[in-house]
């Protein structure tokens, strides 16, 4: 038995939203069996452009029983049919949302009219309900009514099993069929285009804007689990609405895919990222000269117009990289503004500052020092390359790290040695970086030690 239903309600999502109207009609494939259709008190306002969309008014409510009351009857009614609506996913995520609220868990198979006519009447310019039933020249007597669209998803739903539509009806029903729960504008076949491979995929929405980036092991099973429920919340709802097509890039590894998310998020910045957005390196250490020719290292907030000696998330772990610098070679720590206000110099009371604070060191030989710590710190940062798998046999996926910071990324030979860094950039891609990322990179080459590589010109 088909439930072919439709509601009117407060609003876009379940959530916080509410029904004002249902219409259900019990058909066996062939024939209307029995309908059922009420007005219900949503227990909000309704507010003016849907009184104006739909002609409910908040008077029209005012006696209508609320849905708890109806609650017990609509569940009998659904739950061993399949639930057909115009757009399936909206009329069951408000019904199942309002069903669970009142203790009944509506658990259907789904069919949707549209994915039904794209199918069966291919090539439309519109399958909305209105412009559909227009085309097929089916009557409705109530538009934006429930009894009315109703009725009318009723004869767009016979029309559709005279035209064969009983074939796709059936692949649609089928256990493992995840069709129904795919946004309404999201052809079924990119899905399966989907290989199931490491890589990132890419919401796009009706104008070809990236809305959402996201990196898989496996590029097909991660695309489905978006919409494996169908959760009323707005940003849930307005996700699936927005979702127009689907692209992918594949990549050889799981850590090539989480590296070009954070990439391509700063890139793009798709309006429904929010994690990734945030891994900027805060901080940067900074080296420049004062009025009296002494070089002083400094950390501040990451400037633009300044290049850092190096970056940092937290203020913290530049601090103390930097009371590291001072240890090792010497330096004031007035000077490197670890040390502020008036007192005397710690380093001097310590016998580690030479008094460059005071003029007693010259900026020349203090100078040297700075220069000197810097280089040191440059020649600890490490440099290597991780090979790994390519997306075939026939390449190895390639991260370089130079002195400390990612460099980039790409895919070399599998079957040609690369001796130096020269010839190994020219198969790379320059990206920027950012601690997060670089993070990510050591903690797997910590992990896997064999696949760090260190070439001639690296050391």
């Amino acid at each position: 038995m088909y439930a072919i239903v439709d509601i009117e309600t407060t609003g876009g999502y379940a959530a916080n939203n509410a029904i004002t109207e249902v219409a259900i009609v019990l058909h066996d494939g062939n024939r209307e069996v029995k309908r059922y259709e009420t007005l219900i008190h949503p227990g909000q306002t309704i507010p003016r452009h849907i009184q104006a969309l739909t002609g409910i008014t908040d008077e029209m409510v005012s006696g209508a029983p609320y849905f708890d009351e109806l609650a017990p009857v609509i569940y009998e009614w659904l739950k061993d049919s399949v639930f057909v609506a115009h757009n399936v996913n909206f009329d069951y995520s408000f019904l199942k949302h309002q069903l669970k609220a009142c203790g009944l868990d509506l658990d259907c198979k789904k069919l949707c009219t549209v994915r039904l006519s794209r199918k069966v009447f291919p090539g439309l310019p519109s399958y909305s309900l209105g412009n559909i039933c227009q085309h097929l020249g089916i009557f409705n007597s109530s538009r934006h009514r429930a009894g009315g669209d109703a009725d009318a998803t009723v004869t767009l739903f016979e029309q559709i099993v005279k035209a064969g539509g009983l074939e796709y009806i059936r692949t649609m029903l089928k256990g493992k069929n995840k069709e129904q729960y795919l946004p309404l504008h999201l052809p079924a076949e990119q899905l399966e285009r989907l290989p199931q491979v490491p890589g990132v995929y890419y919401f796009h929405d009706q104008k070809g804007k990236v809305v959402y980036v996201g990196k898989a092991r496996n590029l097909r099973h991660r695309v489905i689990s978006h919409f494996s429920n169908n959760k009323p919340g707005r940003q849930k709802q307005e996700f699936m609405r927005t979702i127009c097509s689907i692209s992918f890039e594949a990549t050889g590894t799981e850590l090539m895919a989480f590296l070009l998310e954070c990439i391509e998020i700063k890139r793009l910045w798709p309006v429904y990222n929010r994690s990734l957005k945030r891994f900027e390196p805060s901080y940067g250490l900074y080296v420049y000269e004062d009025r009296n020719g002494y070089s002083r290292l400094v950390l501040e907030k990451k400037k633009r117009q300044m290049t850092p000696v190096y970056t940092f998330s937290h203020l913290q772990e530049g601090r103390n990289l930097l009371m590291r610098l001072i240890r090792e070679a010497q330096l004031c720590p007035k000077l490197c503004f670890i040390q502020t206000g008036e007192g005397p110099c710690e380093g001097l009371r310590q016998h580690t500052c030479h008094g460059a604070c005071e003029q007693q060191e010259t900026s020349d030989s203090y100078n040297q020092r700075v220069a000197m710590a810097i280089a040191s710190l440059q020649k600890s940062l490490p440099s290597f390359a991780l090979l790994d798998d390519g997306r075939h046999g026939e390449e190895k996926s390639c991260i370089l790290i130079e002195q400390g910071r990612f460099y980039g990324m790409g895919y070399v030979p599998a079957d040609s040695p690369i001796a130096d860094t020269d010839t190994l950039k020219d198969y790379l891609t320059r990206y920027p970086e950012n601690d997060y990322m670089r993070g990510l990179v050591y903690q797997y080459a910590e992990r896997w030690p064999g696949k760090k590589s260190y070439l001639s010109a690296l050391i």
